[in-house]
């Protein structure tokens, strides 16, 4: 089961009564989740309640309801009525429109020919593109001549040109861009990328760029479009010498090392090729709930309204004994209502006349404790709360008495004995806190010991793992009072909650929120504050932004001056926003720290660069003594060496301080919840201890990549050498970071690729990654910028993603999603795994049990409550006391939910 994305936009306070929907080639839902306040049952809400059921009594109005059904008894609400909850939901519904993006290529004279690129969808396309020149080894983007950009072409910094698609004319449901080609240039390839200025995606070709050849030999990335196709030999040309280009002196310069050579033009031939696109298309409506008290027969009266469109049906159950587990109600029900696997009620509303919505009323008994509902929109598409039902507490005046009253006498109860039920509350944290330290303690004695004892260390943190996620379990299944006397005091006896920066809270989900190409608009920031909603609605709890230093490169990872936060994706201010919109989304932030290397302002008087300007203006004692290229006079590396910039020595104190200051200044200024740490093989982890317990970070994850083990390139079976390589490194943290889980994805690679799925149980049956050693400081990834997006220096198998999501979205560990990912086609079952995750509360020390783990299939059950299977093998959960329905699917991959 799916959800639709719901963004919460309560700073509206209108209900929309006219959704503009696209209506384009095919439109359908998306599969998300749904984003409302995370207060929905808090204290500000029952603050809410109370105030309306003030209000009422003050402001009241004689409104009569009469149910539609005659077997449902007619419905009154008098003067006297209270209002005990009203809230008016602003959503925004995801459509998705698809259509196609063509591309063509014609000759329109004997030594001209124009390519065309056009989509069908309407939006705001802009064409980014640029061209390589015959003879030029070095990057396949540069400027093309003057004479080549249509008008309206806007130049992007020294390597590309945005050019935008416009209607060819007001009738036309195309939008099209053209491009005069001059065969007598140096032109040897045209590469382009087709972005959406409303959404800020990027449409490219099989993950690269498109690439269109002029001349033979162009190297093929699979990425090429028309090479040595189309209609027959229509256009072909033959044995035409290229000249340069006299109207630019660049491209002049770039073709004077070809200019004694010629490239013929053998083989270039009309085309014309289509692709199917589809596009995210924002919808804005509205779910209003009202529920009453009728003073007459003391009926909680709810009435539910929406303009969602088509037919809408509310899946629901009433709440019972300070539960919200669902039940059935007594009858009479509404009109149209059906029962559901004798578990839950399906009532379809009823539409307005007018056209604009549906609506339906509910007549209940008084003396339930709340109404528990979702909407159901068709088969796959749902609406809940972040993957939590709708709830609707039936609080009254006289009922609040009652907790009172309830609340004081539990007071003094308190005060002078306890319950057996705290006894025995007390007595089970007392029992893991004495384990955990005998643990520790076990740990310490072995290490005085001169043996082997790497397997009994391995068992004992093993166990730690496992009393911490009993203990998270018991945090989780605690409900808070909810009368306002013991919100009271628990807002003034609230403890300090200790959050580790390796962990967070233990149920993070981390969204990457950029990739290789992202900084070449300029306006990354700006771009990604509008995904901040739907992001939100998705699950997701922590952002990972890249890079915000100025640096020598574009992508930020070659930085400069630390303090200077004007960088390629936007400028510091935008920076700011940016953070503070998905604060108010509930998303923390991390930025991407660089603190291996550094680049220099100044050479030395060996023509060196390694002296540095800015705030930290730093000289060649910062530098580690063992790079070989820039001359420094600190003391050896304590990790390995990044050839390209300077290698920063982290023992010198001067250093350290300043780094710790740098990170203290952006949580302030910036407002970062932590950290992600570029390339923390090149320095010793016990620095990067100091740097948290320095900051403070909600969250920190460490980039330690290095290579798998393999023989006759042939991958081996066991990694422990690879992972424990990672585990070294987080424990010389003290566990203040967690790190990347590299070697899981590597033996993920490998297993998909080549149908090996018993690579994924390790020789004691547990996963093979760290995340079977360390799962709460594992953070699990399939793709990043590196890897994938246009470098792709490792890419997952083509195909499988979603194989690779279904397997981290459902074990421990912290799972990463790539942002290509999220805003691509797989975005409907990303977001129902996510929706899962978070409805069935895994976490990242949720217990696997490996249940099957062979050539064709892998499957595990995940605390009980999730089962899985990722392979084109067979596989069921096994029968028993527990009642198995499916939740999610698609090729090779099957995921399991119990009731």
């Amino acid at each position: 089961m799916s959800t639709v994305p719901i963004e919460s936009l309560l700073h509206h306070s209108h209900l929309r009564q006219n959704s503009k929907i696209y209506r384009g080639t095919r439109s359908f839902f998306i599969p998300c989740s749904l984003n409302l306040p995370s207060h929905f049952t808090s204290n500000k809400l029952l603050h809410s309640i109370r105030t309306s059921v003030g209000a009422s009594s003050k402001h009241r109005r004689s409104v009569a309801i009469r149910a539609s059904s005659p077997d449902t008894a007619v419905v009154e609400t008098a003067q006297s009525d209270d209002v005990i909850f009203k809230e008016n939901f602003p959503v925004q519904r995801i459509e998705k429109a698809e259509g196609k993006i063509y591309v063509r290529l014609k000759q329109v004279k004997e030594n001209n020919w124009e390519l065309s690129v056009g989509s069908s969808i309407p939006g705001k396309w802009i064409l980014h593109w640029g061209v390589s020149y015959v003879g030029d080894t070095g990057s396949e983007w540069d400027q093309p001549p003057e004479d080549m950009r249509p008008p309206g072409s806007i130049a992007i910094k020294d390597y590309a040109i945005e050019t935008p698609l416009k209607k060819l004319s007001e009738g036309d449901s195309f939008f099209e861009v053209a491009i005069n080609l001059n065969l007598d240039s140096s032109v040897a390839a045209l590469n382009f990328v087709l972005k959406d200025e409303e959404t800020g995606a990027w449409y490219q070709h099989k993950g690269r760029d498109f690439k269109v050849p002029l001349v033979d030999d162009v190297p093929d990335n699979g990425n090429l479009i028309g090479a040595k196709k189309g209609f027959g030999a229509i256009g072909q040309l033959a044995n035409i010498p290229l000249e340069q280009d006299k109207s630019s002196g660049e491209v002049q310069k770039k073709s004077e090392s070809s200019s004694d050579s010629t490239k013929e033009r053998k083989g270039l031939q009309e085309f014309y090729e289509e692709m199917p696109i589809s596009k995210r298309v924002a919808d804005d409506n509205s779910v209003s709930v009202t529920a009453r008290k009728c003073s007459e027969t003391s009926k909680n009266i709810v009435s539910i309204e929406t303009d969602l469109p088509g037919d809408v049906t509310v899946h629901w159950g009433v709440c019972k004994n300070g539960s919200k587990k669902w039940e059935i109600p007594s009858e009479p029900y509404p009109e149209d209502t059906s029962l559901f696997k004798n578990k839950a009620l399906r009532t379809r509303l009823q539409r307005k006349d007018d056209g604009s919505g549906s609506f339906g009323l509910f007549s209940l008994d008084g003396k339930l404790e709340g109404l528990c509902f979702v909407l159901k929109l068709n088969e796959n598409t749902w609406l809940n709360y972040r993957g939590e039902d709708f709830y609707v507490p039936f609080l009254t005046s006289s009922s609040s008495v009652v907790e009172t009253e309830a609340t004081e006498a539990a007071q003094v109860s308190k005060h002078s004995k306890k319950t057996d039920k705290e006894v025995s509350a007390s007595g089970f944290t007392d029992e893991i806190i004495t384990e955990i330290r005998n643990l520790a303690n076990d740990i310490h004695s072995h290490k005085n010991q001169k043996t082997n004892v790497k397997e009994v260390h391995e068992n004992i943190l093993q166990e730690i793992e496992k009393l911490a996620a009993e203990a998270y379990s018991i945090f989780r299944s605690t409900t808070p009072s909810f009368s306002e006397e013991s919100i009271l005091e628990a807002e003034a006896e609230k403890p300090d909650i200790k959050i580790s920066s390796g962990t967070g809270s233990g149920f993070e989900i981390l969204c990457q929120g950029f990739n290789w190409e992202s900084n070449k608009s300029g306006r990354w920031y700006l771009e990604l504050q509008e995904k901040a909603d739907e992001l939100a609605s998705l699950g997701f709890t922590v952002l990972w932004l890249p890079p915000p230093t100025e640096s020598v490169s574009p992508e930020g990872y070659m930085p400069k001056d630390l303090y200077n936060l004007n960088s390629r994706y936007g400028t510091i201010d935008e920076l700011k926003d940016t953070v503070k919109k998905f604060h108010k989304v509930g998303i923390k932030v991390l930025g991407d720290a660089v603190l291996n290397h550094r680049c220099a302002h100044f050479k030395n008087q060996n023509g060196v660069w390694n002296l540095f300007g800015g705030r930290l203006n730093w000289d060649d004692r910062a530098i580690v003594a063992d790079d070989p290229h820039f001359q420094g006079r600190g003391n050896k590396s304590s990790g390995d060496n990044f050839h390209a910039a300077p290698n920063i020595d982290h023992s010198q104190d001067f250093v350290r301080k300043d780094i710790k200051e740098w990170l203290c200044w952006m949580m302030e200024e910036v407002g970062y919840d932590g950290w992600r740490l570029d390339f923390v093989r090149g320095f010793w982890g016990g620095y990067v201890k100091d740097y948290m317990d320095a900051s403070k970070p909600y969250f920190a994850v460490g980039e330690y990549w290095d290579s798998l083990s393999y023989t006759y390139g042939e991958m081996d079976y066991n990694q422990d050498a690879h992972r424990q390589r990672i585990v070294d490194w987080i424990n010389a943290t003290s566990g203040a970071a967690g790190a990347f889980d590299v070697t899981t994805k590597g033996i993920l690679h490998t297993a998909l690729q080549k149908c090996e799925y018993w690579r994924l149980s390790d020789p004691k049956g547990k996963p093979p990654g760290v995340v079977g050693w360390w799962p709460s400081r594992a953070v699990t990834f399939i793709e990043n910028h590196d890897t994938g997006s246009t470098q792709g220096h490792w890419r997952f198998p083509e195909g499988k993603e979603m194989q690779g999501y279904a397997y981290i979205l459902t074990h421990p560990g912290t799972p990463a999603v790539f942002f290509d990912h999220i805003f691509s086609d797989y975005h409907p079952e990303i977001a129902a795994l996510l929706s899962l995750r978070n409805r069935q509360k895994l976490h990242c020390r949720s217990e696997v049990n490996i249940d099957k783990s062979e050539r064709d299939v892998y499957a595990a059950i995940i605390d009980e409550k999730v089962a899985m299977k990722i392979g084109p093998g067979h596989y069921e959960p096994p029968n028993g006391s527990k009642n198995w329905s499916v939740a999610v699917e698609g090729r090779d991959y099957k995921v399991w939910e119990t009731s």
